[in-house]
């Protein structure tokens, strides 16, 4: 079972108001407020790809370029001793930061 929807590149957790009686969500990975709901799953997926669409004609409307998910930069702030030893394993393994980072966090998603 998952709570994600995926649409055009973009994606949103869905979650649900028990108080309301309504499932809602938000696009991730954008500064923009793109948020939908509804009362049952169809309908939610329906407003997921509408709230989607309406965002990228809106931008294209007024002439803004939409915000993509997740550019590939990702900026961190760690204790500069785990830097150093980040750092360290990377020069061992032979790899960039870059590149000895990414292999980590791919190890990390996949287990």
């Amino acid at each position: 079972m998952s709570n994600i929807l995926d649409y055009r590149g973009y994606r949103a957790r869905v979650e649900f108001d028990a108080e309301d009686g309504v499932f809602f969500g938000k696009i991730a990975g954008i500064s923009d407020g793109v948020s939908f709901h509804a009362d049952n799953v169809p309908a939610l997926v329906e407003a997921f790809r509408e709230a989607v669409d309406d965002y990228l004609e809106t931008c294209e409307r007024i002439g803004k370029k939409p915000e993509r998910p997740y550019s590939g930069k990702l900026m961190l702030r760690v204790d500069p001793a785990i830097h150093a030893k980040v750092a360290e394993s990377a020069a061992l393994a032979g790899k960039s930061l870059n590149q000895w980072t990414e292999d980590v966090l791919r190890q990390a998603i996949a287990g």
